[in-house]
């Protein structure tokens, strides 16, 4: 591996922002497709990919999503190009014999053990979850993920049948940067690292 140079970090991390105000630009299909490519080659414990996603383009989809939003979260949302629903597969381990073949044991690790597939869920969708950050940053669009949700509302309106959870949501698309509020503070090193 090499170190990436000093745009591809500002791309990814010193310069990005998170957005709450949209330019009037469409995001394509293919667009979406490449920054799941991308995301998909993030790592997840036992390679279990737990995350499932859906990107809520029309205005229909949209209106579904409104009520379980917070009142300050929901202008941003409506107006975004693309809101992506991050949720978690409660049911991922079925899918180890195929994601994880060189264990055969790997799905028996987790049947009937509700608190250790939700942990291992949650925690690996997180992950997952930076890395569609990242990958969108990559791909040139601008990111602006979100808790401020009702999380049940959402499971509901989308996943009706309780399989998938939410995690996170992440309204896509390029962003207005003169409309963003200042950067703010962030920890040093020393007030929460230590090195043993």
């Amino acid at each position: 591996m090499t170190v990436i140079d000093n745009s591809a970090v500002e791309t990814l991390f010193t310069k990005a922002r998170t957005h709450n105000v949209w330019q009037d630009r469409d995001v394509s299909d293919e667009t979406l497709h490449e920054l799941y490519h991308l995301m998909h080659f993030g790592p997840t414990s036992m390679n279990c990919q737990p995350t499932r996603i859906l990107f809520l383009r029309s205005q229909e989809a949209k209106e579904r999503l409104k009520p379980a939003l917070l009142p300050g979260n929901q202008e941003k949302t409506m107006k975004a190009p693309v809101v992506a629903v991050l949720g978690f597969d409660t049911e991922f381990h079925e899918h180890l014999p195929r994601m994880f073949s060189h264990n055969k044991d790997a799905k028996s690790l987790f049947e009937g053990k509700p608190d250790f597939i939700h942990t291992t869920a949650f925690r690996n969708s997180s992950i997952q979850g930076g890395y569609f950050i990242l990958a969108a940053r990559a791909l040139g669009l601008d990111a602006g993920p979100m808790s401020g949700f009702n999380n049940a509302a959402v499971d509901e309106a989308f996943f009706p049948d309780g399989k998938v959870k939410s995690n996170f949501l992440c309204n896509l698309g390029y962003g207005d940067a003169e409309a963003l509020f200042p950067r703010q503070e962030r920890f040093a090193f020393e007030e929460i690292c230590e090195v043993l």
